[in-house]
């Protein structure tokens, strides 16, 4: 029989030995730079478990969580002291910055529509339409198709912008009573009057620069166009005429004019749709448009448009001696923009810019179209005109 005493010596060795046990077993913590705890749990054969711990820890204290949505300031803490000598971005000057953008670049960025490119998209699909036919002749090298491409791409930001920015300057008491357009930089008083004028000056004198890298012809077809700076939808798509000159030197009115009015047919369909966005406003502020205008008929009206718009399109086509694989192109946009119009609800508004938005997609139809119809007489041409002179070398600049 045991002794009272070994028994209770037996329990104390028990209760020490599983405490120790335990003990062992227990995950240790452990820090990062960045502040986040680990708990690092050792097992057999030299494996560990590590576990992160929702706090922040240094090596000598605990810190409070702190969750930022902007700057990441546990880790430039950690950072600047585990790096004393490394220059590290300060709070303060991101902050600055940020602040910076907001009040002083972001207001002209919205001016001129910048943040919603899809103006910017439907301006520049006719002028590449136009630059990828004119280039069919095969009598320019491809990088100066290329490069007469990205000069129109440029020009298609800025003279966006531009109409954008004299637009809000024209109506800036109508975007007021508009709950669409009430918080326009203008209306808001973000942007005064007086900078408006003077970003639409930076914008057009950087748009007549890049006119300038055209030839000469190109310059005043250019210039002409703003004759017609009255009729928004005849403007918008002068770069259908003005793409085809750049690359040539002159017009084929056989393509160009048919292209011409399927791209303002075109816009007028997708226009419409974007119209209805705001018919109720447009009513009360006594504004016209083709919203209005159609009112009850809109269907029938866009379908008409369709139709022309797809005819003279083929029409261009045909004239330019494109394949098959034109005409598919042509058949694609016309099954989208007919689905467009007959599942349009004129009375929901998202509905409709989601609908506007998605004519961005009958520009990269037609344009593949153009490559894939024109490919083969492309590359038979280009083989015939080796040391043809280059036409879309500016005759101010070249």
């Amino acid at each position: 029989m045991y002794k009272l005493s070994q028994i209770t010596t037996l329990l104390q060795k028990s209760i020490y030995l599983n405490a120790k046990r335990k003990i062992s077993m227990y995950p240790l913590p452990y820090s990062c730079i960045c502040g986040q705890v680990y708990l690092k749990k050792e097992y057999p054969n030299h494996r560990y478990e590590i576990t992160r711990v929702h706090s922040t820890q240094s090596d000598q204290h605990r810190q409070k969580v702190v969750i930022e949505t902007t700057t990441p300031k546990i880790v430039i803490n950690k950072l600047g002291e585990k790096l004393p000598d490394q220059k590290l971005p300060d709070r303060t000057d991101l902050d600055s910055k940020a602040g910076f953008w907001k009040e002083k670049i972001d207001p002209y960025v919205k001016l001129a529509r910048w943040d919603r490119p899809i103006g910017v998209y439907l301006l520049y699909w006719p002028c590449a339409w136009s630059i990828a036919l004119g280039s069919l002749p095969g009598t320019v090298p491809l990088q100066s198709s290329l490069y007469t491409a990205g000069l129109f791409l440029v020009g298609a930001g800025l003279m966006r912008g531009a109409g954008c920015t004299i637009n809000d300057l024209w109506d800036r008491d109508v975007d007021a009573q508009v709950e669409r357009t009430k918080n326009r930089p203008l209306v808001t008083g973000a942007v005064s009057e007086t900078q408006a004028v003077v970003f639409l000056a930076a914008q057009l004198s950087l748009a007549l620069a890049v006119l300038l890298q055209l030839n000469c012809y190109s310059i005043v077809l250019g210039a002409s166009s703003m004759l017609l700076v009255i009729f928004l939808g005849a403007t918008f798509n002068w770069g259908a005429l003005l793409g085809y000159s750049a690359v040539t030197g002159a017009l084929d009115l056989s393509v160009c004019a048919p292209l011409y009015v399927g791209a303002l047919a075109w816009t007028v369909v997708y226009d419409t749709i974007y119209a209805h966005q705001d018919k109720e406003d447009d009513m009360k502020v006594g504004v016209k448009s083709t919203a209005l205008t159609f009112g009850a008929h809109t269907r029938p009206a866009l379908s008409g448009c369709l139709a022309l718009s797809a005819a003279s399109l083929a029409l261009a086509g045909h004239n330019a001696g494109l394949g098959l694989a034109y005409q598919l192109a042509v058949l694609g946009y016309v099954a989208h923009a007919a689905q467009q119009i007959y599942t349009l609800d004129t009375e929901n508004p998202e509905d409709c810019a989601s609908k506007f938005k998605s004519n961005s997609s009958v520009g990269a139809i037609i344009l593949m179209g153009i490559l894939a119809g024109g490919y083969k007489q492309y590359m038979d041409n280009i083989a015939d005109n080796v040391n043809h002179e280059d036409t879309t070398k500016s005759c101010l600049f070249s």
